[in-house]
C-alpha cells in the first residue's frame, strides 16, 4: 500500500477557457470542472485509478467536498477532523496548455500539527511508501516534514516505509536542512534550483546541467532525485547511474496534476519491480498522459505509452553523497 499524505488539500475548480485568458474581461468558460485535489491527494487518485493500492490521509471532516470526491471516486482515505472547511483553488487554463492558478492559504492546522503526525505514524506500518506531498498550510512549523519522517522512523524502526517528498518552498529547504535522510525526491526545475542553486531555465535546457544539479540534492541527503521538467522531460538520478527521457509531443490541455502524475507513475513501475529507466520512462508517459488530459483529470498506466519513451544513459556528475 502507498501511503500519501497531503496537509493542504483542496477542491480544484479547472475552467477552460476558449482563447486567450484577457484580464479586466468578461469571458465565458468553454468547460468548467471541480476534482479533490493537493499534491498527495493526486497522486493517490493516480494510483487508485490504475488499480494500485493506496490511501489518501489528509485533515478535514469527512462530509467535506474534498472527502465527498474522493470517496465518490474511489479513493481510500483517513482524515483528520477540523472545524474549517478545506481550502477552494481556482485554476484557468488556455488553449496551448498556459495555466493560471490562484490558490487559498488553507485552514490553520495549528491545533491540530501534533495529532495529524500521529495519524501518520499510526498508519505508515501499513505502507510500503510514504508520500508527503504538496505545501503546509497556516499553523504547521517549517520543519513539519522533517518532524514526520523522524517521528515515523523511530516509531517504526528497520521495518519503516521508504519515504517520497514532494514539496518546495521553506518546508522542502527545511527538510534538505534537517538531514533526515529522503528516500526520493521529485522537484521540478525550479524547486531544485531554490535548494541547490543554479538556474531553472539552465537545468530545462542542459541535460548536464540538470544531472549536476539532481546530484547536488543527492548529497544533501536524497538517495534518489526524480527531476521533471516540464514539456523537456525528465531526469532520474540514483545510486546506481543517471537517466534522461524527452517528452513526447503532445497537445497540452491542462498542466495541473502532470508532475504528480508523474511521481504516481514511477511508483507504480517501481513497486511493479522495473529497473530505473523504466521508472523513468513510465513517469515521463504517465507526466504527458495527464498533461493531455482537460482540468485536474489524471490518467491511468491503460491511458499511457511508456514504451514510447526514449530513455538515455547520462553521464552523473561527480558529487560526493551525504
Amino acid at each position: 500500500m502507498i501511503l500519501t499524505v497531503t496537509p493542504n488539500p483542496s477542491l480544484d475548480r479547472t475552467i477552460e477557457l476558449t482563447g486567450e485568458l484577457q484580464r479586466g474581461q468578461v469571458q465565458r468558460a468553454a468547460r468548467t470542472t471541480d476534482e479533490p485535489g493537493g499534491k498527495g491527494v493526486n497522486v493517490s487518485r493516480a494510483l487508485s485509478a490504475s488499480g494500485a493500492e493506496t490511501v489518501a490521509l489528509l485533515p478535514g471532516l469527512l462530509d467535506d467536498p474534498v472527502l465527498t470526491a474522493l470517496r465518490s471516486r474511489g479513493v481510500a482515505t483517513v482524515n483528520l477532523p477540523i472545524d474549517e472547511r478545506l481550502r477552494a483553488n481556482v485554476t484557468v487554463t488556455e488553449p496551448g496548455g498556459t495555466t493560471t492558478k490562484i490558490n487559498e492559504l488553507g485552514p490553520d492546522l495549528s491545533a491540530h500539527a501534533d495529532a495529524l503526525t500521529a495519524l501518520v505514524v499510526e498508519h505508515a506500518p501499513l505502507a510500503s511508501w510514504l508520500v508527503l506531498a504538496g505545501s503546509l498550510p497556516p499553523g504547521l512549523p517549517t520543519t513539519w516534514l522533517a518532524d514526520v519522517v523522524d517521528a515515523v522512523r523511530a516509531s517504526c524502526g528497520d521495518s519503516a516505509p521508504r519515504v517520497a517528498v514532494d514539496s518546495s518552498g521553506a518546508p522542502f529547504a527545511a527538510l534538505v536542512a534537517s538531514g533526515v535522510r529522503v528516500d526520493l525526491a521529485k522537484p521540478n526545475a525550479e524547486e531544485l534550483a531554490e535548494i541547490v542553486g543554479g538556474d531553472a531555465e539552465t537545468f530545462e535546457a542542459d541535460v548536464d546541467a540538470a544531472v549536476a544539479g539532481a546530484q547536488r540534492l543527492r548529497a544533501l541527503g536524497v538517495d534518489a532525485v526524480l527531476l521533471t521538467l516540464g514539456s523537456v522531460g525528465a531526469v532520474l538520478v540514483d545510486g546506481d547511474g543517471a537517466w534522461f527521457a524527452a517528452a513526447p509531443t503532445i497537445v497540452p490541455l491542462s498542466t495541473v496534476g502532470a508532475g504528480d502524475s508523474s511521481l504516481a507513475g514511477y511508483l507504480l513501475a517501481e513497486t511493479a519491480g522495473a529497473a530505473a529507466p523504466a521508472r523513468l520512462a513510465q513517469a515521463v508517459a504517465s507526466g504527458a498522459a495527464a498533461a493531455s488530459l482537460p482540468g485536474s483529470i489524471v490518467p491511468s498506466l491503460d491511458q499511457t505509452s511508456p514504451e514510447a519513451i526514449d530513455v538515455v544513459e547520462a553521464a552523473p556528475a561527480v558529487v560526493e553523497h551525504a
